[in-house]
Parts: C-alpha cells; sequence; structure tokens
C-alpha cells in the first residue's frame, strides 16, 4: 500500500505477499540500477545484477536486523551482486600497488563528462572509486566487501583518480 511504513512493507513481503514485494521493488528499482549501472558500466550488466540481486533481497530478507533502512541493507546486497557478476565476466582487479599522489581536479568539471569518464575506468578502478568516492563507504567495509585488503583498496582508489584525471584532460 502507498505510503505504507517500511516495517510493515516488510513484514508483509516476509510472508510472501506479492503486492508488497512489487512495492518494494517498485520503491529501490531505479535507485538500486544507477548504483549497478555505475558499477558494471553497461546497461545488460545492471539489468542482470538488479534481476539477481531482488531474487537474493526476497529470499534474504529475513535476515535483514532492521539496524539500518532497507534501503541501505539492500544497496549492500546490490553491490555485492554486481562485484559477483563482474568477477565471473571480467578480469577484475589489477592489485599492483601504486604511489599515493595528490590528484587534482578542473574547477570546470561537469558531471556529465565526470560520468563519462568513470564508465571508462576499468571495472575494479570503477567499483572502488564509486564505492568509496560516490558512495562514501570507507576502505575498511570496500575491502570486506570485495575480499582485498585495505591498502588495496587505497591503492585501486589512488590509481582510479590517476586514470580519470588523465581521461579529463581531453574535457
Amino acid at each position: 500500500m502507498k505510503g505504507e511504513s517500511e516495517k510493515d512493507l516488510i513484514a508483509r513481503c516476509l510472508q510472501q505477499d506479492r503486492k508488497a514485494q512489487y512495492e518494494l521493488f517498485m520503491r529501490y528499482k531505479d535507485a538500486m540500477f544507477t548504483v549497478l549501472f555505475r558499477l558494471t558500466g553497461n546497461r545488460e550488466d545492471a539489468e542482470d545484477a538488479l534481476q539477481e540481486g531482488f531474487v537474493k533481497v526476497f529470499t534474504k530478507l529475513h535476515t535483514y536486523k532492521g539496524s539500518s533502512s532497507v534501503g541501505s541493507w539492500m544497496k549492500t546486497v546490490f553491490i555485492r551482486t554486481a562485484i559477483e557478476k563482474l568477477r565471473t565476466r571480467h578480469h577484475w582487479m589489477d592489485i599492483e600497488k601504486a604511489n599515493d599522489q595528490q590528484v587534482t581536479w578542473d574547477d570546470d568539471l561537469t558531471g556529465a563528462a565526470l560520468e563519462k569518464a568513470i564508465l571508462q575506468l576499468e571495472s575494479g578502478y570503477r567499483s572502488i572509486f564509486l564505492l568509496v568516492e560516490v558512495e562514501g563507504y570507507k576502505h575498511k567495509e570496500v575491502a570486506k566487501m570485495l575480499g582485498i585488503s585495505e591498502g588495496t583498496s587505497k591503492s585501486q582508489l589512488s590509481r582510479a583518480k590517476k586514470k580519470l584525471q588523465g581521461i579529463l584532460k581531453d574535457y
């Protein structure tokens, strides 16, 4: 039902109420697709991850503890789904260490130019950049999600920023 509290909607979903499941899907599909598209870099993989992610959400909803919003919990499920998809389809990540150097950005940089540049990054760099810089996760959280060390997360972010800087020189 429209305007229904999140807690009531979850309770109905847990009872296998198809209307409630549809409502949960409708509330979150666009936001989750945006995250998935940014992580995967293409529509087809994002759509596949969206479908797989919602299947996981509905089969694992009973594990949701309510300590954060259901949207935050779902985002974690979707991010992990996208990462699994990337790992099986692509070379995931070059874990070579990078030197940390200051990266500078042009003040005239537009959001559209940055979005286009981010999509040009390799999947590993793109994922870490988005998780840390856009989604606000800490390196420790990213490391746990991706099964890498915190140092690797930091070095990959540094490399992603350097690559972005190179890509954006043309804009």
